[in-house]
C-alpha cells in the first residue's frame, strides 16, 4: 500500500524541509521579514458519517476492511494541494471531507460500488494520489445520501505488457514511481514525470490531461494513452481497438481529461518505450525570455525538439527555482533553459550536437551540465519548499495556461500584470515554460507575496483577474492542472455555449442521476 501524504502539506512527511538560508534572506529582503504562520488548528466537531445500513452495504461489496470512517483517513481525502486547499487544512476546515473511504480491489467491485451509488444516490468522487490543485477532489454534497471517496490505491497492477506493439495496460490506482519500477522490470518506461509524479496515480493522469517534464519528447499523457476500460452508471466502456481509426469521433477523448465525472476507469493502455540508457541536461543561457521562447520555437518546428526542455523568464531564473538549496542566489544570470536528451548513446549524442548548434546559432550560451543537474536533483521538491514559504508568512500559488507562439508574448505580459496588480507592491510574478509544441506552448506562472490577513481572499482575487486576462487573451484556462471546481467559470467561457451543451448531454447520458463527482467540471 502507497504511503499517505501529509494532511495539512505536500507529500512525504518525511521529506520536509526547512526553508534554506538563501531563501529566508530572499523573504527577509521582498517581504518584510519572516512570520511564523506554521501554526496548524485542529478540526473541531463531529465529521458526517452516513448510516450504518450503507455502510454495511458498501461493506457487503468490498469487505469490512476497505470501508474507513475514521477522521484520518477522511481527512487525507479532503480536497487536494492546491495553496487555497493547504490554507483550509490548516485552519482545521474538514467541511469538504467524505463521509466515507471505500478501497474496490478489482473492476467488478468498482462496477457494484458504482451501481450501488446510483441506487442509493451517493456522490462517488473517484480517488487517485489526492494531488489535484484545481478544487477536483470537491464534490456538492447538495441533494445526495452522503459522499463517498472512491479511493483506488488497491487497483495498482501491472496487467499487461505487449513488448510487440510496445504497450501496457495498468490500473488506475498504481502511483507514478511504482508504475515505473514494473516497467522496468520489463526494460521499459512510461517517462510521464510530472512535478507530482512521486505521489499522483495512472488513472489521474488519464482523468485530468497530465503533462510530465519529458512530455517534449514522450509526449503528454494524453498523447500516451491507446486505449481505457471506463465503469459508467450506464455500463462499461471498453475503448481502443487499433492504434488508429476513422471510426466516428474517438470516445476515448471523453474519458481522458472528464475528472472523474463520466466514469471511472479501471485500466489504462499505454504507449511504452524502452529504458534510456543516457540521460543529459544541459544548462543553456539566454539574454531574454523572448530570446529563449523564440529558440524553444525553432526547435519545435525544426522537428529537434529534445526530451526536456524548459525556460525561466528573468525574475524566475534570478531566484534560481533550478537549485532549492541556492534560492535567491541566481544573480543576474538572463534567462535558463535546461535542455535533457534521453536514449541510446549514439543517438543521444548526435541530438544533443544537432540542438547544440542550433541553439549557438541563435545566440545562447552553453553553461554545460552543471544547471542541468540541479534542476534535476531539485524537480519534484518546490511543492515542499511552498509548504516552507507558507509557514513563514509568504503567500505561494501556481497557476498555467497555453497559447500559440504568435499570442505568447501578450498572454505572458498580459497574465504577469493582473497577478501583479491585484497581489501588489512587492508580489514575485515568475514564469517558465516547460512544454513545447510546434504551434505553441505552455506558460507556467509562480506568484510569491506576502500573506495579507485573508489570503484565500487575496489568492481568489489574484487568480481571478489572471483567469480573466487568459480568457481575454484566447489562450486556455489549464494546460494540464485541469479544470476542477476552481476553473469552471472561465471554462464556460472557453468552450461556449454549445460546448457546455455537449458535455452536459454527453454527463446526462452516461451518468443520468449525476452521481460521479458532482460540480466537478462541468458547467
Amino acid at each position: 500500500m502507497t504511503s499517505e501524504m501529509h494532511p495539512q502539506r505536500w507529500g512525504d512527511p518525511a521529506a520536509a524541509v526547512a526553508l534554506p538560508d538563501t531563501a529566508r534572506g530572499l523573504v527577509e529582503l521582498a517581504f518584510g521579514g519572516i512570520r511564523d504562520t506554521s501554526a496548524v488548528v485542529a478540526p473541531a466537531g463531529e465529521l458526517p458519517s452516513l448510516d450504518d445500513a450503507l455502510l454495511d452495504g458498501l461493506r457487503a461489496v468490498v469487505g469490512t476492511e476497505h470501508v474507513l470512517t475514521d477522521t484520518a483517513t477522511r481527512a487525507l481525502r479532503t480536497r487536494g494541494k492546491s495553496t487555497p486547499d493547504l490554507l483550509r487544512a490548516r485552519a482545521g476546515d474538514l467541511t469538504d471531507a467524505p463521509d466515507v473511504v471505500v478501497r474496490p480491489g478489482d473492476a467488478a467491485e468498482v462496477e457494484a460500488l458504482v451501481a450501488f451509488a446510483v441506487e442509493h444516490h451517493l456522490a462517488l468522487v473517484p480517488f487517485g494520489g489526492g494531488t489535484s490543485v484545481t478544487g477536483g477532489l470537491v464534490a456538492r454534497r447538495e441533494g445526495f445520501a452522503g459522499v463517498v471517496s472512491l479511493d483506488l490505491v488497491r487497483l495498482d497492477r501491472l496487467v499487461a505488457v505487449d513488448p510487440v506493439s510496445m504497450t501496457a495496460t495498468l490500473e488506475p490506482g498504481l502511483r507514478g514511481p511504482a508504475a515505473e519500477a514494473l516497467l522496468a522490470e520489463h526494460g521499459l518506461t512510461l517517462g510521464h514525470y510530472p512535478q507530482s509524479f512521486e505521489h499522483a496515480s495512472i488513472g489521474g493522469f488519464a482523468a485530468t490531461r497530465s503533462s510530465g517534464q519529458a512530455s517534449a519528447g514522450y509526449g503528454r499523457f494524453d498523447a500516451l494513452v491507446v486505449g481505457l476500460t471506463v465503469v459508467t452508471p450506464s455500463g462499461v466502456l471498453t475503448l481502443g481497438s487499433a492504434p488508429a481509426d476513422a471510426a466516428g469521433p474517438d470516445l476515448r477523448q471523453l474519458v481522458l481529461g472528464s475528472e472523474g465525472t463520466l466514469g471511472v476507469i479501471t485500466s489504462v493502455t499505454v504507449r511504452v518505450r524502452r529504458l534510456p540508457a543516457v540521460k543529459v541536461y544541459d544548462g543553456w543561457r539566454w539574454p531574454s525570455f523572448a530570446a529563449g521562447s523564440d529558440a524553444m520555437r525553432t526547435l519545435a518546428q525544426a522537428g529537434l525538439l529534445p526530451t526536456v526542455i524548459r525556460l525561466s523568464d528573468e525574475t524566475e531564473t534570478a531566484i534560481n527555482l533550478a537549485d532549492p538549496d541556492s534560492i535567491g542566489a541566481g544573480g543576474d544570470a538572463g534567462c535558463l533553459m535546461v535542455v535533457g536528451h534521453e536514449g541510446e548513446p549514439a543517438s543521444v549524442a548526435a541530438r544533443r550536437a544537432a540542438v547544440a548548434a542550433v541553439l549557438t546559432g541563435l545566440g545562447g550560451t552553453d553553461l554545460g551540465e552543471e544547471p542541468g543537474r540541479a534542476w534535476e536533483h531539485g524537480r519534484f521538491h518546490a511543492p515542499y519548499l511552498r509548504d516552507s514559504l507558507l509557514d513563514v508568512g509568504v503567500l505561494v500559488e501556481t497557476l498555467e495556461t497555453a497559447t500559440f507562439w504568435s499570442h505568447r508574448q501578450g498572454l505572458y505580459d498580459a497574465v504577469k500584470a493582473a497577478l501583479a496588480g491585484s497581489l501588489g507592491e512587492g508580489a514575485l510574478v515568475l514564469c517558465h515554460v516547460s512544454h513545447v509544441y510546434e504551434t505553441g506552448c505552455s506558460l507556467y506562472f509562480t506568484v510569491a507575496a506576502r500573506q495579507g490577513e485573508d489570503p484565500l481572499a487575496q489568492w481568489a482575487a489574484a487568480k481571478a483577474a489572471a483567469s480573466d486576462a487568459i480568457i481575454a487573451a484566447g489562450a486556455t484556462i489549464t494546460h494540464h492542472h485541469a479544470v476542477g471546481t476552481d476553473h469552471k467559470p472561465w471554462f464556460a467561457r472557453e468552450i461556449g455555449p454549445v460546448g457546455v451543451q455537449v458535455l452536459r448531454a454527453v454527463k446526462d447520458s452516461l451518468d443520468p442521476t449525476g452521481v460521479l463527482n458532482p460540480g466537478v467540471l462541468i458547467p
